[in-house]
């Protein structure tokens, strides 16, 4: 806004009504609001009609001239102006939204503006939803009905300390027509918006100062087009309305019956309201002089009609129940009979219903000794006062050559503008592959696809991000992001979440074996490509005739099979630890046994590290890969030794997953770290607690085989 030469912001505000335009120009200091100017014109055509702008051009003409005579009497350009809308198809949302802290912390002035603007978004989200119209809304005002500290209602929440906080608000959205024609006519002035308001809103926060609305009051703006309605009730504005119905009804009648023209019957019926006797012409040019009872008579019925329906918008409003006590503000309201007829529609007292005018003009002052405080100032004043509360305005912006609108929350990003556009959520950032859900074991398992490649976005032919702050006027472009490659997991992917091996004593000497798997009831190698709903089972037995065929030993059939000391067939299952005693064909001493199986686990290993992935896990494997040997259709020899298979390992049990630890002599508790996925970082003020066999440790105990490690954060 513009600055007086000794400090004070001056605001510009514009009541733009059906009738006329108001234009004030002003300064607060402290509770006071100084009018330093103010100027009215009438529009020379019905230009509006219903609070809404049919005429652009010669509003915004109007608007000039409003605007030119205020810069003649302040002696400075006006460039920005606050506005007010009508409430004409009014929608209304009221929402609930809470924001919760990670610790307890003291509420700031801004934790309760940003919980003002989640209201906002989610209002608009809930009416998008819910707009059956051909419509677009647009955000024009809200008023919180009451704040929550904990989950309990307080009258203020700054200041205090509290884990959650939240708010009821009530949000008030206008089409898209109305809010676009206001901008332009104030365009065409070279005048920018620097903030929209809605009129009852406007009205209500001079009429009703906050200390009033602990009652259950309404407020009856009664213009020209319409008629907006607020109403209060426990400290906060609980509602809005509006009835396109008002002043130039009257005048319509008016005109009708003496065959006059508009402004002519807007004179008579204005002067009904001061003047005993009424003189006028006709368009016959037939002079009148008639009693303002004429009139008064004349206009009773539809007086009566207008109050009736403003009476009927007020119990909806308020939930079918009479409200306490009525203020009227506006030209319309001062028609003879208004008054009376709504106390008598609301079963209230007269004395209940009544004009605002001087009385809640007391903290204004008008340097101009010709103005009179009036109903019919209450709203442009306002307006200005409008401004240092709520400073509302739209951006305009260009997304993907589309010109589009967006409510200005102090924090618009890109993001918003391509939500407000309609491009798809989905396409704004990377999308996954095709999951891929299976079973281990029994266990559900999911793995996901790769990411795809985010959304290309450009700022006037610049790259940028989603994330980046939006700026008025900007050219933006969006190429949709993609999908990455759907999950490809092999049994050997998995083999590491799984014990690697079974162990056996075959005539005495113990043999380790490699579990075989199953896909779906049939055994796999350890290539095989896992399917949708594939149900894999890691097998924790053998038949005889698996472990003859893996130690590539013939048996003589001629001497009985024992398993556990009972005699058994090549069908018999043999599990972990079971002892098997049979005699073999071949002249080979059962010692070389140990050495077949070696070559075999030797060859085994040398494949499966070639082809072993990264372990499994939600974003990050860990920094060291455990390998696990699977049975193989032909094992391969090998001549070279695998020296890792040469490093002292050690098994432990985290968090009841089984990890391999290799690569060092000793190990000690921080060495775990390195093998498994644990984010240090992510504490939020908890401590971490570490356990080994049930006992507190810490990070230098020595670490042995079979070991089982506790590592968690301790929640408050």
């Amino acid at each position: 806004m513009e600055k007086r030469e000794i400090g004070e912001e001056l605001v510009f505000g514009l009541d733009i009504g059906t009738r006329n335009v108001v234009g004030t120009v002003g300064y607060k200091i402290g509770r006071e609001f100084v009018v330093t100017a103010q100027h009215s014109i009438e529009h020379e055509t019905r230009t509006m009609m219903d609070g809404q702008i049919y005429d652009i051009g010669k509003v915004g003409s109007t608007i000039r001239m409003v605007k030119e005579a205020l810069e003649r009497q302040t002696g400075q350009t006006l460039s920005s102006v606050c506005i007010a809308a009508a409430g004409r198809v009014l929608k209304t949302m009221t929402v609930n939204v809470e924001h919760e802290y990670e610790t307890e912390s003291v509420v700031s002035a801004d934790d309760v503006h940003t919980l003002d603007l989640l209201g906002i978004e989610k209002a608009q989200s809930v009416l998008q939803e819910e707009n059956d119209t051909n419509y677009k809304f647009y955000c024009v005002g809200y008023s919180v009905i009451r704040h929550y500290l904990n989950g309990d209602e307080f009258a203020s929440i700054e200041g205090h300390k509290a884990e959650k906080i939240g708010e009821d608000i009530i949000v008030t959205f206008l089409p898209e027509d109305v809010i676009d024609g206001l901008y332009a006519a104030v365009a065409l002035a070279d005048l920018t918006v620097s903030n929209l308001t809605l009129e009852p809103i406007a009205a209500i926060d001079i009429a009703i100062p906050e200390n009033f609305r602990m009652l259950n009051i309404a407020l009856v703006d009664v213009g020209a087009g319409t008629s907006d309605i607020s109403v209060t009730k426990d400290g906060s504005i609980i509602a809005y309305g509006m009835i396109p119905l008002a002043g130039d009804e009257i005048t319509d009648l008016i005109a009708q019956h003496y065959l006059v023209d508009f402004q002519t019957a807007e004179k008579i019926k204005i002067a009904s309201t001061t003047e005993d006797e009424i003189e006028f012409m006709d368009i016959m040019q037939i002079p009148y002089k008639i009693p303002a009872q004429e009139i008064w008579d004349l206009t009773e019925e539809l007086v009566g009609s207008i109050a009736s329906d403003i009476a009927d918008k007020i119990l909806e409003l308020n939930g079918n129940e009479s409200v306490k006590a009525v203020f009227i503000v506006g030209g319309g309201g001062k028609v003879h009979g208004f008054e009376q007829t709504l106390a008598d529609k609301l079963k209230l007292p007269p004395v209940r219903v009544a004009l605002r005018g001087e009385e809640v003009l007391k903290s204004v002052t008008f340097e101009q000794s010709d103005i009179k405080k009036d109903p019919l100032l209450v709203t442009p004043v306002g307006i200005c006062l409008n401004y240092y509360k709520k400073k509302n305005r739209f951006v305009m912006v260009h997304f993907n050559g589309e010109r589009i609108k967006l409510y200005d929350n102090s924090k618009l990003t890109i993001v918003d503008a391509a939500l407000q556009a309609g491009f798809p959520n989905e396409n704004l950032f990377p999308k996954r592959g095709r999951e891929l859900n299976f079973t281990l074991n029994g266990n559900p398992r999911i793995a996901r696809g790769e990411a795809g490649e985010a959304a290309v976005v450009k700022v006037n032919d610049k790259l940028t991000n989603i994330n980046a702050p939006l700026t008025a006027n900007s050219y933006i472009t969006i190429e949709p992001s993609t999908a990455g490659k759907a999950a490809a997991v092999t049994i050997a992917d998995v083999a590491g979440d799984v014990d690697e091996t079974v162990s056996f004593a075959v005539n005495g000497q113990n043999i380790s074996c490699p579990k075989y798997v199953e896909a779906n009831g049939k055994i796999v190698v350890s290539s095989y490509r896992i399917r949708e709903g594939d149900k894999i089972e890691v097998k924790n037995y053998y038949t005889v005739a698996q472990l003859a065929k893996f130690m590539d030993v013939q048996l003589d059939r001629n001497h009985t099979i024992l398993v556990n000391n009972r005699p058994a067939d090549m069908d018999t299952l043999v599990y972990e630890n079971f002892t098997v005693e049979w005699t073999t064909k071949t002249a080979e001493p059962v010692e070389t046994i140990e050495e077949v199986f070696e070559e075999e686990k030797k060859s085994r290993y040398a494949r499966a590290k070639e082809t072993a992935p990264k372990r499994m896990t939600e974003e990050k494997s860990p920094k060291r890969e455990t390998r696990r040997l699977l049975p193989k259709e032909e094992p391969k020899k090998e001549t070279e030794e695998n020296p890792d298979d040469l490093e002292p390992a050690v098994n432990v049990i985290v968090n009841g997953d089984r990890v391999r630890m290799t690569g060092k002599p000793n190990y000690i508790f921080v060495d775990v770290f390195d093998f498994i996925d644990f984010d240090l970082k992510a504490s939020r003020g908890r401590a971490i607690v570490i356990k080994v066999n049930g006992e507190y440790s810490d990070y230098v105990k020595p670490v042995n085989e079979g070991d089982v490690i506790e590592i968690y954060w301790e929640e408050k």
